[in-house]
């Protein structure tokens, strides 16, 4: 059993690279483009959309699979970074769980991942390194 899964290991990894990529840029797209609608109508401040074109091109980047060490090492930063301006300082504790911030966590240590692990087999940049 532990050789089968250890066959699909890259291309899992491949997957998990492309979900999180595709639900990451809707984050930029909502900031950018209004779509999907915030649930929180308003202006949008130039820090946000910074953060937009970031979620949405790293998001895209992410998906494809393109520059991917990279792209995931910024944006997990970034979402460090959030994490301590929208979370950590809100009042509500230092848990994520208390803050609100689960979501910024997660994406941070899985791009912190992708910034280590690479694309995996099904991405550009895998796609590239064959053609060299």
């Amino acid at each position: 059993m532990g050789e089968f899964l250890n066959g699909w290991s890259p291309r899992i990894l491949s997957v998990l690279r492309i979900i999180t990529g595709f639900l990451f840029l809707w984050h930029g797209s909502q900031k950018l483009f209004a779509f999907p609608p915030p649930q929180m109508a308003g202006p949008v401040s130039g820090f946000m959309v910074f953060a937009g074109v970031l979620e949405f091109g790293g998001g895209l980047l992410i998906l494809i699979g393109l520059l991917t060490r990279p792209v995931a090492f910024i944006l997990s930063g970034m979402m460090a970074v959030a994490y301590w301006m929208a979370h950590g300082s809100n009042g509500k504790g230092f848990l994520p769980l208390m803050n609100g911030g689960e979501l910024a966590v997660i994406y941070c240590f899985v791009f912190l991942y992708f910034c280590f692990a690479g694309g995996g087999p099904w991405s550009v940049d895998a796609l590239l390194k064959k053609s060299e």
